[in-house]
């Protein structure tokens, strides 16, 4: 039997109570430390969550309050608040990320010299835009990755684009020219990218050194079928429940459902959940105010994930309509908990539910949207056998690859490819 590698994983964002990029983090690191001897270095403002879960975790905690601190609260500043303008968020962060592997370097420079690791691999950030202080340092193989970014922003949504403050979108491509940004990906043993829309972002990488590795996962003990209405097939109530979840945020159309609902008078008969909170929670409530769908629009609020789980088991469709989504982990989600997926056919979303696992409605404007999403969720009303056909081929599709413990495994096995040199696209996932 092979003897455990040695694995310093950098994950600056690294907690099991913080939504998003924190606990995928978290959980990614969990799912490695059961196949390798792992040691997590994290930026300290984790500590207490991370000690609170007692999951056994190796973790060293790398304090550069000193710069972070200030530097978030001055792209909270320009930001209004941390709902919006992410690309500020992105260029505000890059001197604190820069401290934190500083930092990590200090720490374990003698261990890295040493030999006492087989491995570096950083798996937060996951933006592309945020290189590696230390990946031409360290003799051993460093892995980046997965990274997930570069999703245009679609022409016909300007003015989400202008409601997401997002007009510093344009000079993301000036990081290419930053210090590191070249040694970051030269050095990389490995780059594990999420998507297409990230691989055509990093054109200095060869493809022997990309592997394809989707960032999203899913817990099987939260987001799974057993108890679950079959999609397609109506309640007690003689009607079909569709969901929305996420953040009330523009780019992500969230009023695009209830807009479905109030051009559709057949859509009427049914129901529409809405879950989370967000900045354009008041414009949702006055589209339903205006068009009177009070009884069959239900605004939720937040959930916790075991609560979004339960619903997404009552729940028949989902519908997700972002039109600048990255990873789009939740629509993972659904499909383990078997629903059928309509989504916008951009990024993520997009090729989640290509392959007949979903419906995807092509980026247009507004209204021409808001038509084709009524068009599918009526034919989804009319056909319920298409939703149980979608939703059985994508919840085996996820499955059969999202879930955290084949990522931690799949992880373990790069990484042994890595150090014996052997060709690495063939660790793509599917």
């Amino acid at each position: 039997m092979a003897a455990r590698l040695k694995v310093l994983i950098l994950a600056d964002e690294c907690n099991p109570e913080w939504p998003s990029l924190p606990i995928v983090g978290y959980k990614y690191a969990l799912e490695i430390a059961e196949h390798c001897d792992v040691t997590v270095a994290t930026h300290v403002r984790n500590r207490e969550n991370i000690e609170k879960a007692a999951a056994g975790l190796n973790v060293v905690y790398i304090d550069t309050e000193w710069l972070a601190a200030p530097m978030f609260k001055l792209a909270r500043f320009l930001r209004g608040g941390e709902e919006v303008a992410w690309s500020t968020s992105m260029m505000m962060n890059y001197l604190p990320y820069l401290a934190f592997e500083r930092g990590v370097w200090q720490h374990f420079k003698p261990a890295l010299r040493a030999g006492e690791f087989d491995i570096v691999h950083r798996i937060t950030p996951m933006s592309p835009t945020l290189p590696s202080y230390i990946a031409s340092k360290v003799k051993v193989p460093f892995l980046i990755g997965p990274l997930n970014g570069n999703l245009d922003w679609p022409q016909e949504f300007l003015e989400e684009q202008a409601r997401e403050k997002e007009k510093l979108r344009g000079l993301r491509g000036l990081y290419k020219y930053l210090p590191y940004a070249r040694s970051t990906y030269r050095k990389a043993a490995a780059v594990l990218t999420a998507f297409e829309h990230t691989r055509a972002d990093l054109t200095g990488v060869e493809d022997a050194r990309i592997v394809m590795v989707p960032e999203i996962g899913f817990d099987p003990e939260i987001f799974h079928t057993k108890g679950a209405k079959p999609a397609g097939q109506r309640g007690d109530d003689g009607k079909l429940h569709f969901l929305y979840a996420g953040r009330l945020v523009p780019y992500k159309l969230p009023e695009l459902p209830i807009r479905a609902f109030a051009a559709s008078p057949a859509l009427q008969a049914h129901h529409l959940h809405i879950l989370g909170s967000g900045p354009e929670e008041e414009r949702m409530r006055a589209v339903i105010a205006e068009f009177g769908l009070e009884g069959c629009v239900t605004m939720e609020g937040r959930k916790t994930q075991s609560e979004v789980a339960d619903l997404m088991r009552r729940c028949d469709g989902f519908i997700f309509p972002s039109i600048r989504e990255l990873g789009a982990g939740v629509v993972i989600e659904a499909m383990a908990c078997g629903m059928h997926c309509l989504v916008a056919d951009y990024g993520a979303p997009g090729a989640l539910a290509s392959e007949g696992r979903g419906d995807a409605v092509p980026i247009a404007q507004i209204d021409a949207m808001v038509a084709g999403f009524a068009e599918r969720l009526e034919a989804c009303a009319a056909e319920p056998a298409h939703m149980a056909e979608c939703a059985k081929r994508a919840q085996t599709y996820a499955d059969g690859n999202f879930t955290w413990a084949q990522k931690g495994a799949h992880a373990e096995q790069l990484y042994r490819a890595v150090i014996a040199g052997d060709e690495l696209r063939r660790f793509d996932f599917s």
